[in-house]
């Protein structure tokens, strides 16, 4: 019988030989590319603006002074625009002297401008899509 009074593993463990030390443990293989920050595999971007109302995406060239093609929404509104934040003072982040009180309507603020995003781009583009379901059925069994 052993002369401890309990049969835990700890410090005062003595290394027997039935025991298996951690250095017997076989050695990882080594991995290709370990030097290095890993190679980032992440979709392309791109700048959009959106509608502040419907949210359709608004063509390149539009004119800020124009309406929405969907939804009819004035453009050149607050809501609409780069610097318009409801935490700040007169919900603009910009310093403008007076509260404009309808931010859906048109108006002739100074410091317009267009509120642009970063959106991922995440689908195929046209020229890549087959244009039925046969066409697609086809390119997957090309000889």
């Amino acid at each position: 019988m052993s002369d401890r009074k309990y049969r835990q593993r700890g410090y005062q463990d003595r290394g027997e030989e039935g025991q298996k030390q951690p250095s017997d443990k076989p050695a990882k293989p080594a991995k290709k590319d370990t030097f290095g920050p890993r190679p980032l595999q992440m979709p392309g971007t791109r700048m959009v603006s959106r509608c502040a109302q419907c949210g359709t995406l608004l063509p390149v060239g539009i004119e800020p002074t124009s309406k929405c093609p969907k939804c009819a929404f004035e453009l050149h509104s607050c809501r609409q625009c780069t610097y318009f934040d409801t935490s700040s003072r007169f919900e603009c982040t910009q310093p403008i002297r007076e509260r404009i009180t309808r931010k859906d309507e048109r108006n002739q603020c100074t410091f317009y401008s267009m509120r642009v995003g970063v959106e991922k781009e995440t689908s195929t583009p046209t020229a890549l899509r087959p244009t039925d379901a046969r066409q697609a059925f086809e390119n997957l069994f090309k000889k």
